[in-house]
């Protein structure tokens, strides 16, 4: 029986059950981190199609709830997913089969974390530059308004003038009050977003981090098995070397002995016959 047949027959022993079961309740875990990562791969491509139509003539309000909504969603099931992914990836007595799932499920979570921080970065810079635009074009009102006002407070300007003209200036007041408030509204979702990047930036760096420290532990486990298989070949090469040298030895005295005998016999036979 060879050195590897004799560790899983020896790990399975230890565990008390054959070397590639996998248990219940990681099966359970990791098919339920997969499918939330499906989810979130779902996501994150209808959030691309979305922010896409940012700043766009396809920018609607109802465009920009339906990013909203897709972040809030998706930043919590990643928060959630990545404590899973903690829990899976420090799983103890893991079998080479649980061991491959460990890492699809962190490959995975890595990937899909990194396309959604992308595309979080990409609706802040649209949302950035259409507060931008926005505040330029109310303050550019206020300072027209404020013009009009002035000149019409001059020589020449009759109370019913000046009746007129701010009857004429409610409407665009309306406008600018509801610009404002949706430019405060906008600034208020950037300052989400930044925080939500801020939030899963930390969780990708544990999760990068635990998967570093096991692969350093599994390195270390792997290099002193290898250490042990070669000094265990090693053995077997010496003693297969001390069989053929014993088999060798016990031959050439098998040939001694018969040579000792046939001169013996001559000899015998000499003094017999003489």
């Amino acid at each position: 029986m060879s050195f590897d047949q004799l560790s899983s027959l020896e790990a399975g022993r230890r565990r008390g059950t054959p070397s590639y079961t996998d248990d219940p309740d990681f099966q359970r875990l990791s098919q339920d981190l997969t499918n939330k990562l499906f989810k979130l791969n779902g996501n994150n491509q209808r959030l691309s199609g979305e922010v896409g139509h940012l700043g766009t003539r396809r920018d609607t309000p109802r465009v920009r709830e339906r990013v909203h909504e897709l972040i809030e969603e998706s930043r919590d099931l990643f928060k959630e997913v990545g404590e899973g992914i903690k829990k899976i990836q420090t799983w103890e007595d893991v079998t080479p089969t649980q061991k491959y799932m460990q890492q699809k499920l962190s490959r995975e979570f890595q990937s899909s974390l990194s396309e959604f921080q992308n595309l979080q970065r990409q609706a802040l810079e649209k949302q950035k530059a259409s507060v931008s635009a926005a505040r330029a074009a109310v303050d550019h009102e206020a300072e027209a308004s404020a013009a009009t006002t002035a000149g019409a407070g001059g020589p020449l300007g009759s109370p019913q003038l000046l009746q007129q003209q701010e009857l004429t200036q409610l409407a665009p007041q309306d406008d600018v009050d509801f610009q404002e408030a949706v430019i405060i509204e906008r600034e208020e979702e950037i300052r989400r977003i930044e925080q939500g990047v801020g939030d899963l930036n930390v969780l990708f760096q544990q999760v990068a981090q635990i998967v570093t420290e096991q692969g350093d532990v599994l390195d270390t486990i792997e290099r002193n098995v290898e250490t042990v298989r070669d000094d265990t070949r090693g053995a077997d090469r010496e003693l297969r070397s001390a069989a053929r040298y014993q088999k060798n030895a016990r031959s050439k005295m098998c040939c001694l002995l018969v040579i000792l005998m046939v001169i013996l016999t001559i000899i015998l036979l000499a003094i017999f016959l003489g």
